[in-house]
């Protein structure tokens, strides 16, 4: 049975959502409770079975980890862990627990519980690994045991030293899930989660909303919102006209043509943070034209980057060098020019590989995390390989289906594919997406099969080095030879943008591209 805050908070979410449709004046969502327009429907509420931004700006709210990004930025500081050290050169990793802290469901949260949720996602023995997949567990790859010596506390032995560890700790896959809830609804856990958070899961209505309540024993005390109602709009416009109508209170990722329509309406703030993204074309190095480095070398040259940074993503990105955003500074070579727009270039390197007037199939997207205005980039992007002689077919998918297809590689289906990721050490990408032993049939998302020995042993030796310096060396010389290697085409590095209401407070973007909803409060 419902508690009375439950149903308070249900009800307040219902009836925002009942005035949607009267759009003719601009509607009132009631105080409290926040209707934030998400770009595409979750694919499940389980953090470590999930990969998108989209649903991690969800479970941010549901869930802690024992980490987390100290605010507007990606440096580390506590959260379920109160304090940690780590010895044996960097191989070992010990927390100290933040003690009584339950679960929405009311269990305690221990040290077992972070050995069971570490577990099942590393030891294909574990007896709930099979409520899985898990696709990041990646971040994890360098565990070898988790100890839970006492309740207060849990030691991770690593198999080598991890420079990202603790950042990958703060990472949604790192989480901390209720065990009682995973075993009670086992491979559904996703439609039935259980965290922490400031907030607590309510109901999840297919292709209309995920609604979440005030969790008023948060131990880092109770939220000032009543409820949040996250609403999937995959439709850009669609987003657009009802934040206008004031049917939502908060939008991200605002279409570029609309933010000046925003910014000059009173009614509306609109927030921009630079942040870790990075938007590519995948090539398939494996298979077809683009097998040849020629060819993708010649579709990096052929496609006019400026012209869609300025003209489609009207100024709020800024053309990509390579795989490395340029919000890691520390690691980012800034000696990589981006490839310039050069058809005679491209159509000369085409030449030679024998490769004019190819077939090309490329996969776009409708919508997706960080995937900015994709069907107009996809256009664009195709007008221009056909102002070099390649032809394209465009097959457009909504977003998750798109993963379905791209996640598990493009050999067989396609040559290209929109891409964008959004990250949080310089090491996630290209070890998660450009590895040889990332390849999808490995657990990965090197969905083109790029492979290359020495891009393999850098990327190895990065995530093993501590000194950052040293490390920051590493990164620098991967992107010299992927950046000539082209297994991408590296289009742009995006703003993140948001607009809310007049009536939000306390609403700040942060770097980690998440929505933090802990601090706003809506009257």
């Amino acid at each position: 049975m419902l508690s009375q805050l439950r149903r308070t908070a249900a009800a307040l979410a219902l009836a925002a959502l009942a005035t949607l449709p009267f759009a003719a004046a601009r509607a009132q969502t009631p105080p409290g409770v926040l209707i934030v327009a998400q770009i595409a429907e979750p694919k499940s509420l389980d953090p470590h079975a999930v990969t998108a931004v989209n649903d991690f700006r969800i479970l941010m709210n549901v869930y802690d980890g024992l980490v987390r990004y100290r605010d507007g930025t990606l440096e580390v500081e506590p959260a379920l862990a109160e304090s940690w050290t780590i010895g044996d050169g960097g191989r070992t990793y010990t927390f100290k627990l933040r003690q009584g802290v339950t679960f929405h469901d009311g269990t305690p949260f221990d040290a077992g519980v972070v050995k069971f949720n570490f577990e099942r996602m590393l030891d294909e023995n574990h007896p709930f690994h099979d409520t899985g997949p898990f696709p990041l567990s990646f971040f994890f790859g360098a565990v070898d045991k988790v100890e839970a010596p006492d309740p207060a506390t849990v030691v991770f032995r690593l198999k080598e030293p991890y420079a990202p560890f603790l950042s990958n700790l703060a990472y949604p896959t790192g989480l901390i899930v209720s065990p009682a809830a995973v075993e009670k609804h086992g491979k559904d856990f996703g439609r039935h989660p259980a965290g922490t958070g400031p907030f607590r899961f309510v109901e999840w209505e297919s292709n209309a909303k995920v609604v979440v309540e005030a969790n008023p024993d948060y131990w880092g005390g109770a939220p000032k919102l009543q409820a949040v109602v996250f609403r999937p709009i995959t439709d850009p416009n669609t987003r657009v006209a009802e934040m206008l109508s004031g049917g939502v209170d908060l939008m991200v990722e605002v279409p570029p043509d609309n933010l000046a329509t925003f910014a000059d309406d009173g009614a509306f703030a609109v927030s921009e943070q630079a942040g870790p993204h990075l938007w590519f074309l995948i090539l398939n190095a494996k298979e077809g034209p683009m097998a040849d480095k020629r060819v993708r070398q010649a579709v990096n040259y052929a496609i006019d980057k400026k012209a869609l940074v300025d003209n489609v993503l009207q100024g709020t990105a800024e053309v990509a060098a390579g795989p490395t955003p340029p919000a890691f500074a520390w690691a980012y070579n800034e000696a990589l020019e981006p490839y310039p727009h050069d058809p005679a270039k491209a159509r000369e390197l085409l030449a030679a590989a024998g490769a004019e007037g190819a077939d090309l199939t490329f996969y776009v997207t409708e919508g997706g995390s960080g995937m900015l205005d994709p069907v107009a980039m996809g256009s664009a992007i195709q007008a221009d390989l056909a102002e070099v002689g390649l032809k394209v077919e465009i097959e457009t998918y909504e977003w998750n289906t798109f993963l379905g297809k791209v996640n598990p590689g493009l050999e067989g289906k396609a040559d290209m594919a929109e891409m964008a990721w959004m990250t949080n050490d310089p090491d996630t990408l290209p070890y998660l997406a450009l590895r040889s032993d990332a390849f999808p049939s490995e657990g990965g998302f090197n969905s083109g099969y790029y492979s290359n020995p020495e891009v393999d042993e850098l990327l190895e030796a990065a995530r093993r080095e501590t000194d950052q310096a040293k490390r920051a060396a590493l990164y620098k010389q991967m992107q010299e030879i992927v950046h000539e290697d082209a297994p991408w085409a590296f289009i742009a590095n995006w703003k993140q943008n948001a607009v809310t209401s007049a009536a939000v407070e306390g609403f700040e973007l942060q770097p980690s591209f998440f929505l933090l909803l802990h601090d706003v409060e809506k009257g």
